[in-house]
C-alpha cells in the first residue's frame, strides 16, 4: 500500500483579467530576449497574437510567430516548429491557444532541448530532463494543459495518438487571462467546459492513492486521489455548475469567462496529478469512430461512466450533486448519486452536447471494437475506482447509444 502522494504544477500561475500585460516582465524574469509564440492562424487572425506580442515588444523582446498549430497536433507540426526555433534561437517558447497548441509547444520544447523524435519520449516520465523554458497561455477553458504534464500528439503515419507524460513538461509560467477567451465560439466553449468538468469528476472519483495499483518503484505521473486533488476538483465542479451555462449563452459575460477559466485551471491541477480514468480511456477509443471533438465525446460519456462507477464512489457522487446545485437533503448517497448523474445530463442538454453516441456517427456495430480498444488503455484504467471489464464497457457504451 502506498503511504505518500505528490503534487506538481506550473512553476508560477498568473491569473486574471489583462494578466497578459505582464508578459514582458515575465520574459525579463526568465532572462529571455527572444521569444517564439506557437499558435494557429485562426488566433492570429483574431488579433490574439498581437495582444500577446505587444507587451513583449514593448519590453524589447524580439518575437517570432509560428502559426502552424492544428487540432490533434501531428508530429510533423512539432518538427516544423522546432526547425523554425532552431533558426531563431529563442530563450522562451510561448504556447497560445487551446490544448492542441499548448501540447504542440511542450513537445517542441522537448525536441529543442533533447533532440530526437517525439516518439522517443512517448510514455510515462521518459523526458530525460528540463525542457526549453515555457509560458503557456490558454484561449479556451477546458483542457488545463497550461498546468499539466502531458503532450498528446497525433502520429498520422501510424494512425494513432500518443502522449508524452513528464513533470518536466509543466511550464515555468501558466498565464491565464480570461479576456483572451472572449472570442471563443459557443460550441467550443461548451465542449471545452464539459471537458473541464470531466477532468474534475474523474479526479474526484478516482481510486484512492493508497490503493493505486502501481508498484511503489514505478515513476508515474498519475497516482490516484488525495486530499489536495479533492480540494481542487471540488472547486472546479462548483465553478462549472455555476458558470458554464452562462458563458455558453453569453460569451461576453466576463465574470462567467473568469469562472470557467478558473474551473479549467483547478481541474487541470487536480487531474494531472490524480489521473483520469474510464471516460478518457473510452474517448480515446471512440475518437476514430465518432465525428466530434474530444471534449464533446467526454461530455457524452461522462454521465454513463458516473453510473458505472456510482457504487464504488457513493459519497463522492452525492457531493458532486450538491456542488452542481442539486438539493439532496434527506436522500441516501445512492439517491443523491442519481441526482448528480441527472444534473450532468441536464447540463449537457442545456449547452448543446448531443445525448446519444449515435448522434455523432457511432453505430451499434462499432461498440465491440471500441470496448476492446478501451480495455487496452491500462495506464489510465487503473485510476478508475470500479473494476473495468470488456463486458462492463460494452454495457456502458450500449446505454450511451
Amino acid at each position: 500500500m502506498r503511504t505518500t502522494w505528490t503534487f506538481n504544477t506550473a512553476g508560477q500561475i498568473v491569473f486574471g483579467r489583462d494578466s497578459v500585460r505582464q508578459l514582458g516582465d515575465i520574459a525579463g524574469q526568465i532572462g529571455a530576449f527572444r521569444a517564439m509564440i506557437i499558435t494557429d492562424g485562426i488566433l492570429a487572425d483574431a488579433g490574439l497574437v498581437e495582444r500577446v506580442s505587444a507587451p513583449l515588444l514593448e519590453s524589447g523582446v524580439q518575437v517570432e510567430v509560428f502559426t502552424g498549430g492544428r487540432p490533434d497536433p501531428p508530429v510533423h507540426s512539432v518538427e516544423d516548429a522546432v526547425e523554425i526555433a532552431r533558426d531563431f534561437q529563442p530563450q522562451l517558447l510561448i504556447g497560445l491557444g487551446g490544448g492542441s497548441n499548448m501540447d504542440l509547444t511542450k513537445a517542441a520544447a522537448t525536441l529543442l532541448t533533447h533532440g530526437g523524435s517525439c516518439q522517443d519520449y512517448a510514455g510515462d516520465q521518459l523526458v530525460p530532463g528540463p525542457v526549453h523554458p515555457l509560458v503557456l497561455i490558454p484561449t479556451t477553458a477546458g483542457t488545463g494543459s497550461e498546468v499539466t504534464a502531458a503532450s498528446v500528439l497525433n502520429d498520422t503515419d501510424a494512425g494513432r495518438k500518443f502522449a508524452l507524460l513528464s513533470n518536466y513538461l509543466r511550464p515555468r509560467v501558466a498565464l491565464v487571462d480570461p479576456l483572451l477567451m472572449l472570442s471563443c465560439p459557443p460550441s467550443v466553449t461548451a465542449d471545452s467546459g464539459i471537458d473541464a468538468l470531466t477532468h474534475a469528476i474523474e479526479a474526484y472519483t478516482a481510486i484512492d492513492y493508497e490503493q493505486f495499483p502501481a508498484p511503489p518503484e514505478e515513476n508515474t505521473i498519475y497516482q490516484g486521489r488525495h486530499p489536495l486533488g479533492d480540494s481542487l476538483a471540488e472547486q472546479a465542479i462548483g465553478l462549472v455548475g455555476q458558470y458554464l451555462r452562462r458563458v455558453v449563452e453569453d460569451g461576453s459575460d466576463v465574470d462567467a469567462r473568469e469562472g470557467m477559466a478558473l474551473a479549467a485551471l483547478t481541474a487541470g491541477m487536480s487531474f494531472s496529478n490524480v489521473g483520469v480514468a474510464l471516460v478518457h480511456a473510452t474517448e480515446y477509443a471512440l475518437a476514430p469512430v465518432a465525428h466530434t471533438s474530444h471534449g464533446r465525446g467526454c461530455g457524452m460519456l461522462l454521465p454513463h461512466v458516473m453510473r458505472y462507477n456510482a457504487a464504488a464512489r457513493p459519497a463522492q457522487m452525492a457531493r458532486i450533486a450538491t456542488l452542481l446545485g442539486e438539493e439532496v437533503a434527506g436522500l441516501s448517497d445512492a439517491e443523491a448519486a442519481d441526482r448528480a448523474i441527472a444534473a450532468v445530463l441536464q447540463l449537457n442538454a442545456n449547452i448543446g452536447i448531443p445525448a446519444r453516441l449515435s448522434d455523432v456517427g457511432v453505430e451499434a456495430s462499432d461498440v465491440a471494437g471500441i470496448a476492446e480498444t478501451t480495455f487496452g488503455v491500462k495506464r489510465i484504467l487503473r485510476v478508475n475506482p470500479q473494476e473495468v471489464t470488456v463486458e462492463g464497457i460494452t454495457s456502458m457504451l450500449e446505454s450511451a447509444m
